[in-house]
């Protein structure tokens, strides 16, 4: 299998940044510091945490630069390297998985809500600012997948090696937060 190179934008500042230049690493973080920041309250909900977890982040990924091969982006390595921090400050809350007793009594509850979600999801006309903040309300656990699910576009499969859990139990955290989420904006 022929490894596959992505162009970057950030090729140059990230050369710099592997020669120790900070300025190089001071531009790398104006680059990407907000998007990052955004997906570390997402995950965390908490503006302290997150900025200690962004930070974290950014100091990994500098000490670590000369491990990154550019066999992705610049940005999609540092996020993953975000994600993995966000989820560390997560885990040190002792957040509680809830754990489904059988994959088909998941099914049967989806089957029934169905119809509560409507036939397409995307045709919902919620307002943005509204869902946002509801999304902030949700119990930690629950966000958390639905975030990584939806705005981070982690599959389920993924959302388990991540946050230590079984696939499973990441579809049912996603589930129960979407009919909890409704539930909450149907309010």
């Amino acid at each position: 299998m022929k490894t596959q190179f992505y162009p970057d934008r950030h090729v140059e500042l990230v050369e710099r940044c592997k020669l120790g230049e900070r300025k190089a690493q001071y531009e790398l973080y104006k680059s990407y510091s907000k998007a990052m920041f955004n997906i570390c309250m997402r995950i965390l909900n908490h503006m302290g945490e997150a900025e200690d977890a962004l930070q974290e982040a950014f100091v990994d990924a500098f000490t670590n630069l000369h491990q990154f091969r550019q066999q992705s982006t610049f940005g999609a390595w540092l996020k993953q390297i975000v994600v993995n921090k966000a989820i560390n400050h997560m885990r040190s809350r002792k957040v509680k998985w809830v754990e489904i007793e059988e994959w088909q009594e998941t099914m049967e509850d989806s089957d029934r809500n169905d119809s509560y979600f409507g036939m397409d999801e995307h045709e919902t006309n919620l307002e943005v600012e509204r869902v946002r903040n509801t999304v902030q309300k949700l119990p930690d656990g629950y966000r958390v997948v639905l975030s990584l699910y939806l705005f981070e576009g982690y599959d389920h499969e993924e959302i388990g090696e991540v946050l230590g859990i079984s696939e499973t139990t990441s579809r049912t955290q996603y589930m129960r937060a979407k009919r909890k989420l409704t539930e909450m904006l149907s309010k």
